[in-house]
């Protein structure tokens, strides 16, 4: 279990109203329309928004003719719930050749390294910690668009997180933006009725000594409004809420062709699979790669104890990480992005990287 790591651990999450994700999921959404008319897309979105503003800028190598890129965006915000005006400027070009010598022969498209890490602390094989923490913020949007009571109460903007010391849960914390004529108190007690005490309940999981509701006393104002937002800067939230490490690159808005995002899904495949399979009780998957190589440079499984080398083996013999066959393994050239770019890519039902085999 991952508290053989960190005894003391703490993971957050966002909601899909928050600005980062925001971005998430307009440059997912933008990779799923393009490849949806050309498989073969290649895609590298990148997008801020600030204050009224969005700015798309980046480089794609695609066939599509049919998307209109300030429109799907668009559809994305106002599908979140925002309805503030945004003005939206697009600066899209062709990736470069120069890149593409070494994709085109089936090489990375970039270098680096990725993590992929799985746990039987749940039954989806991850952190309980990142678990609730995403429980918390998915609750927060479903509680906004479908109870009736909150329908007047939340925003689109929310976050959680949550603490524990050891096996006990010592702190959670939930921020969500809100109507302006409601009080901090309104708020915590139908959130802690509605939200904190049933997934309490679910998780069998102690009262926590301190149960945050909106620290700062208020928040009104939120997404761009509020503040800017950024694809690729909650890498952590995307993953495992920091409690094991990130090789630092993002995926939303990146084509499968990017190692940075196809092979974390491998990785976590394949951690997955070991745990699954009762070789590890956790695994920590790291894989490296040089641009335009196929092969990776390392290829490592740590299963915290005397299994690793068994584990390592079983890893290269198992799996493939060459980007093409990672691609062609997991099924990746369809338009399944857009629903992989809030509340984690990792632990939920419906994508191939979370299935197992037997190893």
């Amino acid at each position: 279990m991952l508290s053989k790591i960190y005894p003391h651990r703490t993971a957050e999450s966002v909601t899909e109203g928050h600005p980062d994700k925001v971005c998430d999921q307009m440059a997912d959404a933008l990779l799923d329309e393009f490849i949806a008319e050309d498989p073969k897309s290649r895609t590298a979105i990148e997008i801020l928004g600030s204050h009224g503003h969005l700015f798309i800028g980046g480089e794609v190598t695609s066939g599509a003719r049919k998307v209109d890129v300030a429109k799907t965006a668009e559809k994305v915000y106002r599908e979140i719930g925002y309805k503030e005006p945004i003005d939206i400027a697009v600066k899209i070009a062709r990736q470069s050749s120069d890149i593409a010598l070494g994709v085109d022969t089936g090489g990375a498209g970039d270098q680096g390294i990725m993590y992929g890490y799985a746990c039987d602390e749940t039954k989806e094989l991850m952190p309980l910690a990142a678990v609730l923490a995403h429980k918390l913020t998915m609750g927060l949007s479903e509680l906004r668009k479908n109870d009736k009571e909150a329908e007047r109460m939340l925003g689109p903007d929310g976050k959680a997180q949550v603490s524990f010391e050891k096996d006990k849960l010592t702190t959670l914390l939930v921020s969500t933006q809100h109507a302006e004529n409601l009080s901090r108190d309104e708020l915590r007690e139908f959130l802690v009725r509605k939200l904190i005490k049933p997934l309490l309940v679910k998780y069998d999981l102690n009262e926590p000594d301190s149960i945050l509701v909106n620290p700062t006393g208020r928040f009104v104002i939120g997404g761009f409004a509020g503040d800017s937002g950024l694809t690729g800067r909650k890498i952590m939230v995307d993953t495992y809420c920091g409690l094991v490490p990130h090789g630092g690159g993002a995926f939303s808005g990146k084509d499968p062709t990017k190692v940075d995002r196809s092979a974390a899904y491998m990785a976590r495949h394949a951690a997955k699979s070991m745990v699954a399979s009762g070789l590890a009780k956790e695994c920590l998957v790291s894989v490296a790669y040089a641009i335009g190589k196929a092969e990776p440079l390392m290829l490592f499984a740590n299963t915290f104890d005397e299994n690793s080398e068994t584990a390592t083996k079983l890893l290269g013999e198992k799996f493939d990480f060459r980007p093409k066959a990672i691609i062609e393994y997991l099924d990746l050239l369809k338009p399944i992005y857009f629903k992989t770019a809030s509340y984690g890519h990792f632990g939920r039902d419906g994508f191939s990287w979370e299935k197992t085999k037997s190893v």
